[in-house]
């Protein structure tokens, strides 16, 4: 068993460090939240007042926080991962952040004899509580190995997809996938309903074509009750939006749907959408359409 310092308790990292506890680990938690570090306390873990305190002696330290300047911060500060981590201690973060930062911390990791993975994650909420998180991992092949019994306890689909900075690659082209197709669940949803068709028959029999999918499997019935408890915000997808838009533009590689559903979650934000659950999409479909059925219950 391993001691593992867990910084970011959030929707995602909170249930994630309740795992590595129930696994036998001794998780040493922080967030700038207390009541979420009493959680993890609750649940068998360990509080930490700094992030000196959280991985000293810490064989593994997992990151989970919302931005490329947050992981920056947690590794580059001061009172960072870096100045504080013992030699060959094992970084794992799990933030989703851009891939260019990603691997600018990987050399400085290296030069000051930590290792370090990107195994940024998707399946919100629900795969966080249940564990069945799909993780995209860059890194070298031993870190990988190192870090796939950590990464099994709070994962299903665990997939090494090349060095470092790719995970976060792979998971803006995930971010690209499911704005689309939350998009797209929205438009059908206000189109069916403006035609009134028994929508509850109409999304199973969606669901059990070509047109199924996971989006549509946990968002539709979200978007029906109008129930946009976050599980995913719309803050976080615009910001993933934007690492996609910008590192497919230095590629040169062209995204027109991208391109307009990142406009979509823009216009989500500057209507005060931003704290909604990324299904709130919805609502911007009904705004543009002039259907006025308020927020959410």
């Amino acid at each position: 068993m391993s001691t593992i310092a867990f910084i970011g308790l959030g929707i995602m990292g909170g249930p994630m460090a309740d795992h590595l506890v129930k696994a036998g680990h001794s998780v040493i938690g922080l967030d700038h939240s207390p009541e979420r570090v009493a959680r993890l306390v609750e649940a068998g873990g360990k509080a930490a007042d700094s992030i000196g305190q959280a991985v000293k002696g810490a064989d593994v330290v997992a990151i989970m926080v919302p931005d490329s300047p947050d992981v920056q911060s947690v590794l580059l500060g001061d009172d960072g991962v870096f100045a504080h981590a013992q030699p060959g201690t094992l970084v794992i973060d799990f933030s989703s952040i851009r891939p260019d930062v990603t691997a600018e911390l990987a050399r400085d990791a290296t030069e000051r004899g930590l290792r370090i993975i990107d195994a940024p994650v998707s399946g919100g909420e629900p795969g966080a509580k249940n564990a069945t998180l799909s993780i995209m991992v860059g890194g070298s092949e031993v870190d990988f190995a190192s870090a796939k019994p950590i990464l099994e306890i709070v994962g299903k689909t665990i997939v090494h997809v090349g060095p470092n900075g790719a995970g976060q690659t792979v998971k803006a082209a995930n971010q690209l996938i499911v704005a689309g197709n939350i998009e797209l669940l929205a438009e059908a949803i206000t189109f069916l309903q403006a035609y009134g068709v028994d929508i509850d028959a109409a999304v199973k029999v969606l669901g059990g074509g070509l047109a199924g999918s996971a989006v549509l499997d946990q968002k539709a019935q979200k978007m029906l009750d109008r129930n946009f408890d976050p599980g995913f915000r719309i803050a976080l997808h615009h910001k993933d939006l934007g690492i996609v838009t910008a590192a497919a533009r230095e590629a040169g590689v062209v995204i027109p749907l991208g391109a307009v559903v990142a406009q979509l979650m823009a216009s989500a934000m500057a209507n005060g959408d931003s704290g909604l659950d990324h299904s709130g999409l919805l609502l911007g479909v009904e705004r543009l359409s002039g259907i006025d059925k308020g927020q959410a219950k």
